[in-house]
C-alpha cells in the first residue's frame, strides 16, 4: 500500500489601513515628490476653526437737534474644518511647507509645516500665534485660528500589506 505525500500551500493576504501623521520620514521613505503628493489623500488630525469679524463704527450728528448718533455694524464669519476631513495637496513651498486645499476657490488653502521646537516631524497648521490665536490668510481675507487649532496636523492613510506563505508537508516516515 502506498502512502501519499500531501502538499499543502496556504497564502494569507491581509491589509490594514490606519491613519498616521504625515512626516518628513514618510515623505522621504515613499519618495513623495510634489507630483506624487497630488495623488495622496490627506486628513486633518483635529478640528480647525477660523474666525474673522469686521466692526465698523460711525459717528454722525443729526440735523436739527444736534444729538450725536453712533451707528455700529459688525459682521462675523466662521469656517469649521472638522477632524479627519479629507483634503488634497496643492503645492510645496521652497522651505518644505505644504499648501493643502479643503475647498475650491482662490487662496483657499491652509499651510502646514514642521515646527522647529518639536522634533516629531509632523506638519502642523501654520499661523502667527499670539495669545492663543493664530493669524493667517485664507481666501484673500485675514482669519484667526482658535487655540485648539494649533495642535492640528496632517495625516495620511498607511496600508500595510502582508503576505504569508506556509507549506505543510506530511511525510510517510521510514522503516528498516
Amino acid at each position: 500500500m502506498k502512502i501519499l505525500i500531501a502538499l499543502l500551500t496556504v497564502v494569507i493576504l491581509g491589509s490594514c489601513a490606519t491613519k498616521v501623521p504625515y512626516t518628513t520620514k514618510i515623505r522621504s521613505e515613499f519618495e513623495l515628490t510634489p507630483e506624487k503628493l497630488k495623488k495622496v489623500q490627506f486628513y486633518t488630525s483635529e478640528i480647525i476653526i477660523l474666525e474673522r469679524s469686521d466692526k465698523e463704527t460711525k459717528v454722525a450728528t443729526t440735523g436739527q437737534s444736534g444729538e450725536l448718533v453712533t451707528s455700529e455694524r459688525s459682521t462675523s464669519e466662521r469656517i469649521v474644518i472638522p477632524a479627519n476631513r479629507p483634503c488634497v495637496f496643492e503645492q510645496m513651498e521652497d522651505d518644505g511647507t505644504v499648501q493643502i486645499r479643503f475647498e475650491m476657490g482662490d487662496g483657499r488653502v491652509l499651510r502646514f509645516a514642521e515646527r522647529q521646537n518639536i522634533s516629531n516631524g509632523r506638519f502642523y497648521l501654520v499661523a502667527q500665534w499670539v495669545n492663543g490665536k493664530g493669524e493667517l490668510d485664507y481666501g484673500g481675507s485675514v482669519y484667526f485660528a482658535v487655540r485648539q487649532s494649533a495642535s492640528a496636523y496632517l495625516m495620511v492613510k498607511l496600508k500595510n500589506w502582508k503576505k504569508n506563505q506556509r507549506k505543510d508537508r506530511v511525510v510517510k516516515g521510514m522503516k528498516i
